[in-house]
């Protein structure tokens, strides 16, 4: 049975029905005016406002781990130093293969 023939047989029933005297007055309009009412969810509004909670949070830590780094007492004070452990850190993950043997 295909979707057309289901909803004309449904619409046909629904006619022959006589309505009850169960069913309040203006029932369905209180529904619809009840559905329309209810807030509908903006998804961009609920991110943007979690977004702006966590910049609080984020800017404490940017500026603790700010303080941090001036008051560290492990200053460098060569510059020759800083290149010399940035090219260490650089080339670290190439010194295991400087050992072995192809």
């Amino acid at each position: 049975m295909s979707t057309a023939e289901l909803q004309k047989k449904i619409i046909t029933a629904a006619r022959k029905a006589t309505p009850s005297a169960a069913v309040p007055y203006a029932f369905e309009k209180r529904i619809i005016a009840r559905i329309k009412s209810e807030a509908i969810v903006d998804i961009w509004t609920i991110w943007s406002a979690r977004l702006w909670r966590a910049a609080g949070p984020c800017v404490a830590i940017m500026l603790a781990m700010s303080l941090w780094a001036v008051f560290s007492n492990n200053r460098r004070t060569s510059a020759e130093n800083l290149a010399a452990d940035l090219e260490q850190a650089v080339l670290a993950p190439f010194a295991s293969l400087r050992d072995s043997s192809w």
